[in-house]
């Protein structure tokens, strides 16, 4: 099936969602299964640290925000850290940790720094489970991982490769709050997005075998 809508063929259009039709949503898709079949992290020094467009940037962000929701709650949030803000987010953290760890080495002084200018965009997940809903906070939980993979899922189709780490930054709750991490909140990850100057090496892969099962009653 041809499908003979708007924003599928050249660049893709950013000013206005796009209406699929049932052919094209049924229409099977090479290029995303090979997309999704060769996904794969990429190191934190394998990126280019040309910035982001902002089109790019904000339809990746609108993606990832179709994922699912039970109860359609948005239990999550994101914060974006990109340009100057990358190194001051990272001074802070290198200034908080010197503080938690009298004596460390001058080698390891702007360690926080440096991990916050590798990538040019970083996006934070933010978990933010609503404990007055009758939804399960578990599903709300889930549903940050969802909206993370979502996001990475987006990245790759715009040809954007990524990272998602969750370091001292992420986990500790003074850390997070410097980037406006609140009581009731928890760091999801640190989604790291770019340009990748080098191709990585695969890693294996989960046997299906091992990890498949098929109940039969």
């Amino acid at each position: 099936m041809n499908h003979q809508g708007p924003a599928h063929h050249g660049t893709p259009a950013t000013s206005a969602v796009p209406i699929y039709d049932d052919a094209f949503e049924l229409q099977a898709s090479p290029n995303m299964l090979a997309k999704l079949e060769t996904r794969r992290s990429v190191p934190m020094r394998a990126f280019d640290p040309m910035p982001i467009p902002a089109e790019h940037l904000n339809r990746i962000l609108s993606i990832a925000a179709r994922s699912p929701d039970h109860g359609r709650l948005a239990p999550w949030r994101f914060i974006v850290v990109e340009a100057e803000a990358r190194r001051s987010s990272g001074e802070r953290f290198d200034a908080l940790y010197a503080a938690r760890n009298p004596g460390l080495d001058a080698s390891k002084s702007d360690m926080w720094t440096l991990y916050m200018m590798r990538a040019p965009v970083t996006v934070v997940v933010v978990s933010r489970p609503d404990p007055n809903s009758k939804i399960p906070e578990w599903d709300q939980i889930l549903g940050s991982g969802a909206v993370g993979m979502n996001l990475i899922l987006a990245a790759s189709a715009h040809g954007y490769a990524t990272q998602w780490l969750l370091k001292w930054p992420g986990r500790d709750p003074e850390a997070a709050a410097i980037l406006g991490v609140q009581t009731g909140e928890r760091v999801a990850g640190f989604i790291h997005l770019g340009r990748q100057t080098e191709r990585p090496a695969d890693r294996v892969r989960p046997d299906l075998e091992a990890v498949v099962t098929r109940w039969t009653g």
